[in-house]
Formats: structure tokens, C-alpha cells, sequence
């Protein structure tokens, strides 16, 4: 793991070799969800199991936001873009892997649509302008990507892409890579629900926890307190 200066202590956080100085977390979302795709799939008729692979910065706080979202089944940290014999940790980190930090989401497509899962991504799980980092996280493996399953993944978030950015709802254009997903690899055991099982852990106060709470403000009715699902 990583030691990092955050408001003046030294912490342990989710990121590269190196010593930051940061006054803020990841984003600080607002207080009013950004719009719901256009394009969508509706619904489906019965219960189901479908999957979604997002990478948005370091995967604890992402896990942190869908495992917490109504209609998702679980959400696991790990890694997507790389080869199979590069998915750990310790290689991720030399940024040398082409992988990124990622979640795998599993949803009921009756409950919740892909779309929906999307705006989520968007609103509060990280800051889709920011290139190759999201807040102290710098390198590659925190960039911002949809690794689609099929071409109607890839058709709704590239159109939800041109819709957010066409209406300038961010104030930077959306650097979000939309690629096809090779293969989703799973994080070592420490890494998951890391979030969950270190509540007090600086880093988690600073750059997750103010992600919990906009998912929870922006989308009430999607919330669900992980602590009563198990």
C-alpha cells in the first residue's frame, strides 16, 4: 500500500509509490444527480443476473458506491484491461500492466437498468474529466473506462457519453474510455469491501465516504445500507 499526506497527516491509501500533498478527496459530487440516460434498455419482464465492469479511480470507493445501489446483486474489486498473468496488486501499481482498478458489477436487469447504472458512475463514483487519475490516485490503473459486455453496453454509454456532453453538464469533457471488456480479474481478499471493514481509515473518511453519502442524497431511492443487506 501507498503512504500519502492528506490535510497535513500521513495515511495509507489505494495509490502508486509516491508522497502527495492534497487538500480534497476524489470529486465532491453535487447535491442534484446529473440527467438520466436517453438511451436506455428498459426493464426486463423477470429477475435476472447481468454484469457491468466500471473503473473510475481506486477500486475500494467504487465497490463502496454499487454495493450500495439497489438491484445489484454484488460488486467486486479487481482488475480489467491487462492479461490474466498481470492482475495482482503488486503489478497493477508499476502502471506498466495496461490495467485498471475495476468493479464488476452484478444487477438484476429487473430492478435496475444498465442506464441507471451509468448515471450513477457519472454522478457520484468519480470524476469522468479527469485523465489517467482521480483526486491523489495518479496513473493509468485509476483511469476513467466502461469495459462494455456487447453492443447494446457499448451503444447506451457511448450515446449517455455524447448526451452529458453535449449539454456541458461537466466542466470538462468526458475522458472516459469505453472499451471491450478482455477479461475482469478479482482483487486480492484485502481489497475487498475494503471500505466496509475500515470505516476509520483516513483516506476511506476523505475520498469514499462523501461518495456513500451522495448516492444516498442524489438517489434515495436506489440506497440500500449495505450493513442490513447480509
Amino acid at each position: 500500500m501507498f503512504v500519502r499526506v492528506l490535510f497535513g497527516f500521513v495515511i495509507v491509501g489505494c495509490g502508486v509509490f509516491a508522497v502527495l500533498l492534497v487538500g480534497h478527496g476524489a470529486n465532491v459530487a453535487s447535491k442534484t444527480p446529473i440527467p438520466a440516460a436517453k438511451v436506455d434498455q428498459p426493464l426486463a419482464s423477470t429477475p435476472g443476473k447481468a454484469s457491468a465492469v466500471f473503473a473510475g479511480g481506486c477500486f475500494w470507493g467504487t465497490q463502496a458506491v454499487f454495493e450500495r445501489v439497489k438491484g445489484v446483486i454484488h460488486a467486486t474489486a479487481g482488475y480489467a484491461g491487462g492479461s490474466a498473468a498481470t492482475a495482482t496488486y503488486d503489478q497493477v501499481t508499476t502502471e506498466t500492466t495496461g490495467h485498471a482498478e475495476s468493479v464488476e458489477v452484478v444487477y438484476d436487469p429487473s430492478k435496475i437498468t444498465y442506464g441507471q447504472l451509468l448515471r450513477i458512475f457519472f454522478s457520484v463514483a468519480h470524476d469522468p474529466t479527469q485523465l489517467n487519475r482521480q483526486g491523489p490516485d495518479v496513473g493509468s490503473s485509476y483511469r476513467s473506462a466502461i469495459f462494455y459486455v456487447g453492443d447494446d453496453q457499448k451503444r447506451i454509454a457511448n450515446a449517455y457519453i455524447s448526451q452529458l456532453d453535449d449539454a456541458k453538464v461537466f466542466e470538462g469533457r468526458i475522458v472516459t474510455e469505453v472499451t471491450p471488456l478482455k477479461g475482469f480479474y478479482r482483487a486480492e481478499d484485502y481489497h475487498q469491501d475494503y471500505a466496509l471493514h475500515n470505516p476509520e481509515n483516513p483516506y476511506i473518511q476523505v475520498c469514499d465516504r462523501p461518495k456513500i453519502e451522495a448516492l444516498k442524497q442524489q438517489f434515495p431511492d436506489l440506497f440500500v445500507d449495505y450493513e442490513g443487506r447480509h
